[in-house]
């Protein structure tokens, strides 16, 4: 898959495409329907796939501090987007000027003077342009001024109850609520934390329970207090399938931790993974977050802990 950040990066004589454009949060299992009916069309007409995304989240620049908890990274979203059989991600830097530039601009500037769409699709609900009005019904009004078709799909799917409607707001109040099975039901997979493993306080070590503590980017959404059975992956290493652990999450209330903290345990591996980018999937929560009378009953807990994620991560 080819990637583009900006339109500068857009290959000289770049024909014709068909387009699905947003956020993609999470990329969950309505915005997989959405991208797989793009892609479908793009194969039917013989033309590439492109996806039209923003970095950083246009809510940060249009109301700073308002960003939303992210669910995928942009490396991950690209990924996820890849598996799809998206053949270009295209990564609009969003600033302040971009938020400024009006629907017509933007249907007109970008996506048929740079990307030369012959379709677009995006969800039923899509806004766009200076204070977000474009939608579909304008998009489909320039699409037959500009000669591109448009298609505004619902973001569902559908299983043995019927249609489901998802979204990335829903997913993220299940993580805050350390529902990460409900989470991982809309996203289609468990709920996945990157990061770098960082130096901890060494208490794990000490209590023979030594832990790799992540370094999560500044936006990522991170599960509740708690303990959780997790797989751990080492991102930078392709032979290495995932790991088993148990995770906690919290500020270690047993010892009076302010600081919160993500903090995995693998199960039957002695290695450092100090400076190792690893991605840490949440299968299930165990329990809440809990201060213990002695560093003994803690101990105790963790034992387990351990025993009930291996029990679950077996049975996956």
């Amino acid at each position: 898959m080819q990637r583009w950040r900006g339109l500068e990066d857009l290959p000289s004589g770049w024909g014709r495409c068909v387009a699905t454009i947003g956020v993609f949060d999470g990329v969950h299992r309505g915005h997989q329907e959405l991208i797989s009916r793009a892609v479908e069309i793009a194969h039917d007409r013989g033309l590439p796939c492109v996806l039209v995304t923003f970095d950083p989240h246009p809510s940060e620049v249009v109301r700073p501090g308002s960003h939303p908890a992210q669910l995928t990274t942009l490396r991950r979203k690209a990924e996820l987007v890849e598996g799809l059989g998206v053949d270009a991600l295209c990564v609009l830097p969003f600033t302040s000027e971009l938020s400024k530039v009006t629907a017509e601009e933007f249907v007109h500037e970008v996506l048929v003077e740079r990307l030369h769409i012959a379709a677009v699709v995006v969800g039923e609900n899509f806004t766009f342009g200076n204070r977000a009005l474009g939608n579909v019904e304008l998009l489909t009004k320039l699409g037959h001024r500009f000669g591109f078709s448009t298609e505004g799909a619902k973001l569902v799917t559908a299983d043995s109850s019927g249609e489901i409607t998802f979204s990335s707001t829903y997913i993220r109040a299940c993580i805050d609520a350390g529902d990460v099975r409900a989470a991982q039901a809309a996203l289609g997979r468990p709920h996945r934390l990157e990061g770098i493993v960082v130096r901890g306080d060494g208490r794990g070590h000490e209590l023979g329970f030594p832990t790799a503590n992540l370094s999560t980017p500044r936006f990522a959404a991170v599960p509740a207090d708690g303990v959780y059975a997790c797989q751990f992956t080492l991102l930078n290493s392709a032979n290495r399938g995932p790991l088993t652990a148990a995770v906690s999450v919290g500020t270690n209330p047993t010892f009076s931790g302010r600081e919160r903290r993500v903090e995995a345990f693998v199960l039957d591996v002695d290695e450092d993974f100090y400076g190792q980018r690893v991605a840490i999937d949440f299968v299930e929560r165990l329990r809440a977050m809990e201060k213990y009378p002695s560093s003994e009953a803690l101990v105790e807990q963790m034992h387990l802990d351990v025993a009930r994620t291996r029990e679950l991560l077996d049975n996956e």
